[in-house]
C-alpha cells in the first residue's frame, strides 16, 4: 500500500475492522448460545454498514438502509428485514445493539413479531428495559429448550401478542418471565430459583 494519506486512511480501516472481528469472534466464543453463531467476518461487514446511519436509529431506518442484506446462520440464510420489523416504535442506541439482534435469529424473528404487535397497538410503547427484558427471557428459553425447534420461544411470543391484543397494552417484563417459567415447568423443564426464569 502507498505511504500516502489514502493509503495511510485505507491501513487503519483495515486494521479497525480486524479488530472488530477479533472483538467480535471472542464475544461469540464467550456467550453461552445454543444457536449457531453468525459467522463474525460476516458480523464485521454488516456493522461496517451501519456506520451510514446516525444512532440512536428506528429499526424502520435500520430496515431501509440494510434491509436488503443477507445475514447466514449455520442453518439458513436471513434478510435483515426478515429479523428486524420495520418501524419507528423501537430503536437501537448503536450499530453493536443491532447486531446483537440479528446474531441470534431465532430471537430476533420473535421479538420482530412481538414489536410489530405493539406498533399495532398505539398505546403499547416499548421501552428500551422492557425489551431488554423480553430478549433475555427469550435468549434463556433458547438455552433451556435448545434441542426443541425453539418452541418455547414461539409459545412465549403468541402469548405476549395475544396480552397486546387483549389489553392494548406490553405485558410487564416480570409477567414475561412468569409465563416462560410457567411453560418451562410444564413442559418438563427444570428451572432454578436463581436463574432469570426462576422468578
Amino acid at each position: 500500500m502507498a505511504d500516502n494519506k489514502n493509503g495511510r486512511e485505507a491501513q487503519a480501516q483495515n486494521e479497525e475492522r480486524r479488530q472488530r472481528e477479533r472483538a467480535i469472534a471472542e464475544e461469540l466464543k464467550r456467550a453461552d448460545e445454543p444457536e449457531p453463531p453468525v459467522d463474525p467476518t460476516e458480523l464485521a461487514y454488516f456493522e461496517t454498514e451501519l456506520e451510514t446511519l446516525e444512532f440512536p436509529a428506528t429499526a424502520a431506518e435500520v430496515v431501509a438502509t440494510v434491509g436488503d442484506h443477507e445475514i447466514e446462520s449455520a442453518d439458513q440464510t436471513y434478510t435483515v428485514a426478515d429479523l428486524l420489523s420495520d418501524t419507528e416504535v423501537e430503536s437501537f442506541d448503536s450499530p453493536a445493539e443491532v447486531r446483537a439482534r440479528v446474531q441470534r435469529p431465532t430471537v430476533a424473528e420473535a421479538m420482530k413479531r412481538v414489536v410489530a404487535a405493539a406498533d399495532e397497538h398505539q398505546s403499547a410503547s416499548f421501552g428500551a428495559s422492557q425489551r431488554d427484558g423480553y430478549e433475555r427471557t427469550f435468549r434463556e428459553l433458547q438455552a433451556i429448550d435448545a434441542d426443541d425447534d425453539d418452541e418455547g420461544i414461539r409459545a412465549i411470543a403468541d402469548w405476549i401478542i395475544e396480552h397486546i391484543h387483549e389489553n392494548e397494552k406490553l405485558p410487564g417484563s416480570r409477567d414475561v418471565r412468569r409465563e416462560a417459567a410457567e411453560f418451562c415447568r410444564s413442559n418438563g423443564y427444570s428451572v432454578r430459583n436463581d436463574e432469570w426464569l426462576g422468578i
